[in-house]
């Protein structure tokens, strides 16, 4: 299995410590860098070359944002995933806009941590319940993008419903339940709109139905 590369960044040397030590038993994934604050953070990042950060929301020197913004910038191939002690709503949508990959809190366990780490690698992005439900309640999509009426993408109402379902993160099979249809027509919606929209699973999925305010 793949080594996956990750760096820590907090203030709080303890806890970068206990989710170090924590994840020790995952030997897929290796922390390369520790850092106390988002300068010290991107002044090693280069040398240590991590694939992903896990980043402390609120540091001295450089918070969590201002990271996320400068890794976008200089490292768009290092993914960032925000650690927080706060279910802050007002947070998620303008850190997913930064370029932030995810949003863990810090109570987090260490197979959800894993969890993220794998998402992050593997499709650029780690959407928990809680950010799910926080994009889908506050229609994020619509707050931060400008529709292009000459590049309006229409689809069906039956198309409209599975996208909403799968933002919700509801099965196929539950999925055909609740619209009474067969999971393999749910699956094949599914399949035809990633084609038709460029995106390789739900999660692309999920942020161009967003993208272009496909759900209500």
């Amino acid at each position: 299995m793949e080594t996956i590369k990750v760096a820590i960044a907090d203030d709080h040397k303890l806890f970068r410590k206990g989710v170090i030590l924590s994840m020790r038993s995952y030997t897929n994934i290796q922390f390369v860098m520790e850092a106390e604050n988002g300068n010290e953070l991107l002044e090693k990042i280069t040398e240590a070359d991590p694939d992903i950060v896990l980043c402390d929301l609120k540091m001295p020197v450089k918070d969590g944002i201002e990271v996320t913004k400068s890794l976008a910038k200089t490292h768009p191939h290092i993914r960032v995933l925000i650690l927080t002690m706060y279910e802050d709503e007002h947070f998620i949508g303008h850190l997913m806009d930064c370029g932030a990959a995810g949003y863990l809190l810090k109570n987090t366990d260490s197979a959800e941590i894993k969890k993220a780490i794998m998402d992050v690698k593997r499709t650029g992005y780690y959407l928990s319940s809680f950010v799910n439900r926080v994009l889908v309640k506050k229609n994020y999509s619509k707050q931060k993008f400008n529709a292009n009426l000459s590049s309006e993408v229409v689809i069906s109402e039956k198309e409209k419903e599975v996208i909403t379902l799968v933002c919700m993160e509801f099965t196929a099979t539950e999925i055909a339940q609740k619209m009474n249809i067969s999971a393999r027509t749910v699956e094949a919606i599914k399949d035809r709109l990633m084609e038709r929209f460029g995106v390789k699973n739900s999660v692309g999925l999920v942020f161009y139905a967003m993208k272009h305010q496909l759900i209500d």
